[in-house]
C-alpha cells in the first residue's frame, strides 16, 4: 500500500473512531510503528489530525466536522469534569449563555435551579434538556437549524443575541490556539458564537484537551478574550501555563 492511500485511510480511520492509535493502526495495516508515526506526522503537517501520546485525534475543517450524536460518545467522563468544574463559576450571574455541543449540555443539566436564572442558547438540545428547571427561563435562539448540531444559526440567532447583555457566557469551539485563536469550521456557526461573545461580560471556555493546538477556517475569538479556560487534566502544566499567559485563567479537571 502507498504512503498516500495509507495516511488518507488512516484519517477516515480517526474520524470515523474520533482516535487512532499508533499500536492497533499499525496492525491493521501490517507496518512498523515508526511507520505509522510518520504517517500521523505527516497529517499533522497538513493540518488533518492532532498527534498525542500513543495516537492522534482529527482535526475538524470545513470539509470534516463530527455531528453530536458522536460527540456525545467521545471522552465522555473528561467532559463531565469540565462541565462540572466550569459551572461552579456561574457564581451571582443571573443570566448565562450555553454554547452548542455536548460539553456545554452537561454544564447546562448542572446549573444552579435553587434561584431565578436565565438561560440563553442555540442549541435544541440543551433547551428541552433544561426547559422545565425549577427557576429556569430557557430562551432558544431563532434561525436555521443545523442538522448536524442541533443548534440555530443564521441572522436571526445573531439579531437576538444584540438586544441581550449577558452576565456569563460558557463556550466551546473546534480548536483553540495561541497563535490562531478560537475557530470553527463554519462561518454561521463563528457568527453566532462571537455574537455571544461580544454581548457577555464575563466568558469561559470549555474544551477537551484534544481541542488545543489545533485551528479550523472561521476564527470568532482570541484567547485573551476569555476570563477563565476549564479543559482536562491531559493538556500538559506547561501547555496551560503558556495559554494563561495569553490572559485567561487555566483550569485542568
Amino acid at each position: 500500500m502507498r504512503a498516500a492511500e495509507r495516511q488518507h485511510r488512516i484519517l477516515v480511520l480517526a474520524r470515523q473512531q474520533g482516535r487512532v492509535e499508533v499500536t492497533a493502526a499499525a496492525a491493521d495495516f501490517g507496518v512498523a510503528l515508526e511507520t505509522v508515526r510518520r504517517d500521523l506526522s505527516e497529517l499533522e503537517r497538513r493540518g488533518l489530525v492532532r498527534r498525542t501520546h500513543g495516537g492522534a485525534y482529527p482535526v475538524e475543517s470545513t470539509g470534516f466536522e463530527t455531528d453530536l450524536a458522536q460527540r456525545v460518545t467521545r471522552h465522555v467522563e473528561a467532559k463531565r469534569r469540565i462541565a462540572a468544574e466550569a459551572v461552579k463559576l456561574v457564581g451571582e450571574a443571573e443570566s448565562v449563555f450555553v454554547d452548542e455541543g455536548y460539553t456545554p449540555q452537561l454544564l447546562a443539566a448542572l446549573l444552579p435551579n435553587d434561584r431565578p436564572l436565565t438561560v440563553v442558547t442555540a442549541s435544541l438540545s440543551t433547551a428541552a434538556a433544561v426547559a422545565d428547571a425549577a427557576n429556569m427561563t430557557v430562551l432558544l435562539l431563532g434561525g436555521r437549524v443545523r442538522g448536524r448540531t442541533m443548534a440555530t444559526v443564521g441572522s436571526w440567532a445573531c439579531a437576538m443575541l444584540s438586544g441581550f447583555v449577558i452576565d456569563l457566557a460558557f463556550l466551546g469551539a473546534n480548536g483553540i490556539s495561541r497563535d490562531l485563536g478560537l475557530t470553527t469550521p463554519d462561518p454561521v456557526v463563528a457568527d453566532v458564537k462571537a455574537k455571544a461573545l461580544e454581548v457577555s461580560r464575563r466568558r469561559v471556555f470549555m474544551g477537551h484537551h484534544s481541542k488545543f493546538g489545533a485551528g479550523s477556517f472561521c476564527r470568532f475569538a482570541e484567547v485573551g478574550d476569555f476570563e477563565t479556560i476549564v479543559t482536562d487534566t491531559e493538556l500538559s502544566s506547561a501547555e496551560a501555563h503558556r495559554y494563561a499567559l495569553l490572559g485567561p485563567h487555566v483550569i485542568r479537571a
